[in-house]
């Protein structure tokens, strides 16, 4: 079954087939190596991660996808990770091609974010700050996205926001098993290292994405204790910038899959790459597209695991299916590809509202 719908045209599988199956849904949009992941939950509603660069090319891929493809009129949730451009600046003209009923971020700043003196931050900003939106919300390490409730147990939760982590439930937090703090990089004075982190969980199946979180700030989740339980599927942080994606984390996390939302000539560096594929639980790596940098650190999965191949694409999408116990998992590459099924492991689904009530 799983395998045949990966090879259905992507129109065929809109969210009223996504809730009469009871799968939960995700599609990692071409933003050119920025952030846009769309996820449709049994129940029909909808979670997008990010809205891409302005311009009209990012907010006009996930509006197809998000009304051709998922069939939706509206985005329920939209968590914008942190306040650079290609990942928040294509919020305004989305909302005004479809509806945003929440938006979820971290607090919009009045001075740039990256604390540059000399800024066009009032002016860049601007559009995001008159998008059009019925309500908006400040995100805090903690925070549970209020989603609908199934059949199977379903939560979406911040694991760290503004550089500050979580308090997990019990189960999550364990010690670290290495004597010595990680490794540093340089600071990242950047908003990158503000970004959002979050866990979600439906039944059996556990999916992370850390937004742009950079190398120092991401250790925090892993010393002096762990505070990520492993997961199923992976969205590689940064887009795939060595920067971030720190080894220690990846251990953690230790995925069986993974997927990295990179450009053309952005992200997949060869450093994340390798640490990935030391990972002991592996068993796939996704693409957006293909790295085809000059400057020799292309280094990608394998052809038919990459949504795009060419450098001026068609903005194919990644696709995920999740089964409706969360027990099994498919991932597609792009319209055309086999599927390929992983099953999730085996562990109950995180508490809804464990961390904290759910925010209104």
């Amino acid at each position: 079954m799983w395998v045949f719908l990966g090879l259905l045209g992507w129109g065929t599988l809109g969210a009223s087939a996504a809730t009469k199956e009871g799968t939960l849904d995700f599609y990692w949009v071409d933003s050119e190596g920025g952030g846009s992941t769309l996820i449709v939950t049994p129940e029909g509603e909808s979670v997008l991660i990010d809205a891409g660069n302005p311009g009209g090319r990012d907010p006009n891929r996930i509006h197809r996808v998000a009304r051709d493809v998922a069939g939706l009129e509206k985005i329920d949730h939209l968590i914008v990770t942190h306040f650079h451009i290609d990942h928040f600046g294509g919020v305004a003209e989305l909302t005004a091609l479809m509806p945003v009923v929440h938006l979820w971020d971290n607090g919009l700043p009045d001075a740039d974010p990256d604390g540059r003196t000399a800024s066009t931050w009032p002016l860049t900003s601007r559009p995001y700050r008159e998008a059009k939106v019925t309500e908006r919300h400040v995100v805090q390490a903690g925070t549970t996205i209020p989603l609908r409730r199934g059949a199977t147990e379903l939560s979406l939760q911040c694991l760290m926001s503004r550089q500050k982590p979580w308090t997990p439930p019990e189960g999550i937090r364990r010690a670290s098993d290495a004597a010595a703090a990680p490794s540093e990089k340089p600071e990242d004075t950047s908003d990158n290292a503000n970004s959002s982190a979050w866990l979600l969980s439906f039944g059996a199946f556990r999916f992370y994405t850390g937004g742009d979180l950079t190398w120092n700030v991401e250790a925090k989740l892993v010393w002096p204790e762990v505070l990520v339980p492993e997961v199923d599927l992976y969205q590689v942080t940064h887009h795939g910038l060595d920067v971030s994606n720190h080894p220690r984390l990846l251990r953690a996390l230790n995925p069986l899959v993974s997927v990295m939302n990179n450009g053309p000539t952005k992200g997949g560096m060869g450093e994340v790459m390798a640490t990935l594929r030391t990972l002991p639980d592996l068993k796939a790596q996704f693409q957006v597209h293909k790295n085809v940098r000059s400057d020799g650190q292309t280094n990608n999965c394998p052809d038919e695991c990459i949504a795009n191949l060419e450098a001026e694409c068609a903005g194919h999408f990644v696709r995920c299916t999740v089964s409706p116990s969360g027990a099994r998992f498919t991932m597609v590459s792009r319209p055309g590809a086999a599927g390929r099924t992983f099953d999730s492991r085996r562990k109950a689904s995180l508490p809804v509202d464990a961390i904290a009530p759910r925010a209104r």
